[in-house]
């Protein structure tokens, strides 16, 4: 058996790992709705309780909300990514809820937070259906 350098196997078999395939950036401001929002707002539709998605509840931080409910100081919030990392778990992103959260409080508004588990199952809708009817 012979022994061949580095060079030399790079030149005859190629030049070994390619460089790894990039991900294309995902588009800043675009939200991609959730399967718990999706599932919220055909049970918000159903009940024929008025809503507004993205609502940009503060004047001078760019906060929104998943859900307002219209007529109503109620917010509603639904957490993706609890049981996955995701930002509503991870020290920054939870510091960051919590700003948010304790903000729409001081403007008057309730905010609600459901996991989408909790959306899915019907326990979500069935509270919201009991604060605003």
């Amino acid at each position: 058996m012979t022994s061949i350098s580095l060079a030399e196997y790079r030149k005859l078999y190629g030049g070994g790992r390619k460089t790894a395939t990039k991900r294309k950036n995902k588009v800043k401001g675009v939200k991609v709705e959730s399967v718990g929002e999706a599932a919220l707002i055909q049970q918000l539709k159903t009940l024929k309780i008025e809503f507004e998605q993205e609502f940009q509840f503060h004047t001078t931080r760019k906060w929104r909300a998943d859900f307002h409910i219209k007529n109503t100081k109620l917010l509603i919030e639904v957490e993706g990514g609890i049981w996955s990392g995701g930002r509503h778990t991870r020290g920054k992103g939870y510091i960051g809820d919590m700003e948010k959260y304790n903000a729409a409080t001081m403007m008057g508004y309730q905010v609600l937070r459901f996991s989408t588990e909790q959306v899915t199952s019907g326990f979500a809708i069935k509270q919201i259906e009991g604060l605003v009817k």
